[in-house]
């Protein structure tokens, strides 16, 4: 059976709002089960924290080929790292990123404080080779006109992870989006 968890990003929670609760809905219909979380300290996202908490929930024993992880924004940094740290042999069936980032744009920041807890995660680097080991099937969601991530990281998740991208029009950072049937297609495929 196919199971997928789900991390919310930075300031996020794990709630039923916009394509959160869609996403819930169309997975219970297909029999797919999800598992999401409230992430520590959400208002101030720490790598350690952050991976480390999904180390203490998700159970190398639990991840297979069946098993797909999707983050939002920063969540997506924390799959990344997380599944960088794992045992060589473990594999997964796939990560889907949606407003997915390495950088960010000057917007995102509206305090110095938010620029101060962005930093390490633009400045630590990610093994994204290690990444690969785990899966090569990647789908990296971006949107035109998204205030906070640089149209050009698309270039990075094709290029580094060999992601399918697609690129939305004026869906902005998802927050306010209902739907995204491409993780649909993806997970089912």
């Amino acid at each position: 059976m196919k199971k997928v968890y789900l991390i919310h990003g930075w300031g996020g929670s794990d709630s039923n709002e916009g394509w959160f609760g869609w996403l819930k809905k169309e997975l219970k219909k297909r029999n797919i089960e999800i598992v999401s979380f409230n992430m520590p300290n959400t208002d101030y996202p720490k790598i350690k924290e952050w991976v480390g908490f999904l180390e203490k929930n998700i159970k190398n024993k639990d991840l297979d080929k069946e098993t797909y992880f999707i983050g939002h924004s920063i969540g997506c940094q924390t799959i990344l790292r997380f599944l960088e740290k794992l045992p060589k042999e473990t594999k997964v069936g796939g990560s889907i990123f949606i407003a997915g980032w390495f950088n960010l744009k000057e917007a995102s920041y509206e305090q110095e404080e938010e620029r101060e807890i962005a930093k390490p995660w633009i400045q630590i680097p990610i093994n994204l080779e290690k990444v690969k080991t785990h899966t090569k099937n990647f789908l990296a969601v971006f949107s035109d006109n998204d205030p906070c991530v640089p149209l050009s990281d698309s270039k990075i998740f094709k290029e580094k992870l060999n992601a399918k991208i697609v690129i939305k029009n004026n869906e902005e950072h998802f927050n306010e989006t209902q739907e995204i049937k491409e993780i649909i297609d993806f997970i089912e495929k």
